[in-house]
């Protein structure tokens, strides 16, 4: 199991094991779902879940929104650089950062709310989308299903914005595809960094190890093997990613959208 998360060259010593734990490294993506219903009461059991997570100051500050219409998701899917298991999942879970609760109370209560203009306040609503939804992804892994991240909603922030109804001050940060995975097409660990690239002890090292990262690379290079993908390793990925605005499929664009929805972002 380690093996598979680290590459047998960078597999971490030491290492305590239980249920947990086990689940947590053994997480991996979910791109091909069986036709299956879900249970009755999965959607509530992952939102109690997702809300039992850290939020800072106990603001809750993220909203999320069960979309299982098969006609939404084709528009999701769409707007979401057309990746196919945005229609296919049975539930797509779309979390927000949701700043319009507290403005709303706000104006309930003739008090102000000048703090959720800031962007500290939208950095916190970002975070606590992303706890509750991690919580969430246990919680469905758990009860063996599988899930499928979809950072390219932010593609379109705006169009998914209006297809959904949000209102100002309102973002949707990203899609969970949820579903029964497909034992036909079963999903694999992919491998991460060693630690000794992510694990700094006391102060950070800034000396980037090549041998930790040619380790990388080729633990990586031999996933994408085993998966049929093109076999560039991760640096090549990385670097890829990263180049420049072009490489960002309209994100570049973002602050932008987040001040047309209505975030100040003083």
């Amino acid at each position: 199991m380690l093996e598979a998360r680290y590459g047998q060259a960078g597999t971490p010593g030491h290492i305590r094991l239980n249920a947990v734990i086990s689940g947590l490294i053994a997480h991996r993506t979910v791109r091909a779902f069986s036709p299956r219903p879900l249970p009755e009461g999965t959607v509530e059991t992952l939102v109690a879940a997702a809300q039992s997570a850290a939020s800072s100051s106990n603001l809750q500050t993220f909203s999320v929104i069960a979309v299982e219409q098969a006609e939404t998701k084709r528009a999701l899917s769409r707007l979401a650089a057309n990746q196919a298991q945005v229609a296919a999942a049975p539930l797509v879970m779309v979390w927000l950062a949701d700043l319009a609760r507290l403005a709303e109370l706000g104006r309930r209560h003739d008090a102000p709310t000048d703090g959720l203009d800031y962007l500290e306040t939208l950095l916190v609503g970002v975070i606590d989308a992303a706890l509750a939804a991690q919580n969430a992804v246990v919680a469905l892994e758990s009860l063996g299903l599988g899930s499928c991240y979809i950072g390219a909603l932010r593609n379109h922030p705006q169009e998914v914005a209006e297809l959904l109804g949000l209102p100002p001050q309102v973002v949707a940060v990203f899609g969970l595809c949820v579903g029964h995975p497909d034992p036909a097409r079963p999903a694999r660990v992919k491998p991460r960094l060693p630690q000794a690239l992510v694990l700094h002890r006391e102060r950070y090292d800034a000396s980037l190890p090549a041998g930790a990262v040619a380790d990388y690379d080729a633990a990586l290079t031999a996933f994408q093997r085993v998966e049929g993908m093109a076999e560039v390793g991760w640096t090549a990925t990385a670097l890829n990613r990263v180049r420049g605005p072009q490489a960002l499929s309209g994100r570049d664009r973002l602050a932008a959208a987040l001040e047309a929805l209505g975030f100040a972002l003083r």
